[in-house]
C-alpha cells in the first residue's frame, strides 16, 4: 500500500490481486447472490483507489479492506430489506457460486456439490446479518477474532459470542447433511 500511496500503479493491481478472490468470497457469503457481490467488491476497489491517501499504516490493509467491503455489503442488505417492504411479489435472486468446479468431476459429482452448496447458502441466507457477518469471516475467511472485532467494531467476547451463536444454528440448520 505504502508503493501505490506514493504513485505506483503496480502496487494497486497487486492489492487487486491479493484481495480480489477472497473479499468476493466474503460477499458472496453475506449477500448470497454473485451479481450484487461483485458489484460491491468493484465498488470497494474504487474506494481503496479513491481514498488510497486516508489509509494510515496503523491498522492492517486486510482490515481496512475488509471493513470497506463489509460496509458496502450492508448497504445492500439494507437496500434489499426495504425493496421487500415495497414489493410484495418479489423472489429471492439465486446467485452463483464464486467457487468454480474442477472440469473433471462426474455430473452426478457436480450435482450433489451444487446442491450441497445451495443447502449449505439457504442456510446461511436464513441466519440474521449479524450473526452471518462474524461467521463468514471466522470460519470462511479465518480472520482471527481480533481482527473481526475491529472491522465490525464489535467487543471480542460478542464477536466470539455471535460466532458460537451462527454455528449451534447452523449446525442444526444442517444436522441432516452430517
Amino acid at each position: 500500500m505504502a508503493g501505490f500511496q506514493k504513485g505506483d500503479e503496480a502496487c494497486f493491481t497487486e492489492i487487486v490481486r491479493r484481495y480480489k478472490d477472497p473479499l468476493t468470497n466474503f460477499s458472496y457469503r453475506i449477500l448470497g447472490n454473485r451479481t450484487e457481490c461483485e458489484d460491491v467488491v468493484q465498488d470497494a476497489f474504487l474506494r481503496v483507489y479513491r481514498s488510497r491517501h486516508t489509509y494510515k499504516p496503523v491498522a492492517k490493509l486486510s482490515t481496512w479492506i475488509y471493513t470497506i467491503t463489509l460496509n458496502l455489503s450492508r448497504t445492500v442488505l439494507r437496500r434489499r430489506s426495504l425493496r421487500w417492504r415495497f414489493f410484495v411479489d418479489r423472489r429471492k435472486e439465486d446467485g452463483e457460486p464464486v467457487e468454480q468446479q474442477d472440469g473433471g468431476a462426474a455430473p452426478d459429482q457436480i450435482a450433489d456439490a451444487t446442491i450441497l452448496h445451495r443447502r449449505i447458502q439457504d442456510a446461511l441466507d436464513r441466519l440474521s446479518p449479524k450473526y452471518r457477518t462474524v461467521f463468514v469471516m471466522r470460519d470462511i475467511q479465518d480472520l482471527p477474532y481480533e481482527e473481526i472485532a475491529t472491522i465490525t467494531g464489535l467487543n471480542l467476547g460478542t464477536v466470539k459470542s455471535r460466532i458460537s451463536r451462527a454455528r449451534s444454528f447452523l449446525q442444526e440448520e444442517l444436522k441432516d447433511l452430517m
